[in-house]
């Protein structure tokens, strides 16, 4: 019997609810259903490793304690070849994400070493065409709409669909030095 890798966690951006409603909502209007087995999402890291789980919680306690809630923008739309996505202008969560990934850079895949660019898929893997079709449907009538990220979700990889294993709200703790 060969022993396999444990899976690795994700870590998520938490959207307020409002947010996270209306993009959800497109996620299942457009996303194919056989594959579509996690909810609307932004992605911080796509690995991180569980054999440092206690680590990881630790630094997000700490990070996500001391990080305000964050307002963002939702401008438009990104084609993404075959699918899209919508995009997010945050300031604040790309600095945030760069801290964590300079934080924990000798456990960072390729991928999550790549630039950061917010985005919160709406449709994937489906033919070009279609993509395309729907970007310019749902680009001749967007409005751009501004949300808000209340926290960090670190979810277990399941093989496809993930399972939530915390939850980070931001600003739970006072900063050191600050009274409660």
């Amino acid at each position: 019997m060969t022993m396999s890798r444990p899976q690795p966690f994700i870590l998520t951006l938490k959207l307020d609810a409002v947010t996270f409603s209306l993009v959800e909502d497109m996620r299942r209007r457009y996303f194919p259903a056989a594959r579509n087995v996690i909810p609307a999402h932004i992605t911080l890291f796509h690995v991180l490793p569980v054999e440092e789980e206690k680590s990881l919680l630790a630094c997000l306690d700490a990070v996500c304690g001391q990080t305000p809630v964050m307002e963002m923008s939702l401008p438009g739309l990104r084609l993404l070849g075959r699918g899209v996505a919508v995009e997010v202008s945050c300031p604040a969560l790309v600095n945030l994400q760069k801290r964590l990934a300079a934080e924990w850079k000798q456990w960072l895949t390729p991928q999550d070493r790549q630039g950061f660019r917010p985005h919160i898929t709406i449709q994937n893997k489906v033919k070009v065409e279609e993509a395309r079709r729907l970007y310019d449907t749902l680009g001749s009538s967007w409005k751009p709409f501004a949300g808000r990220a209340t926290g960090l979700l670190l979810w277990h990889y399941r093989d496809g669909p993930w399972e939530l294993a915390r939850e980070f709200l931001f600003g739970d703790k006072p900063a050191a030095g600050v009274p409660a």
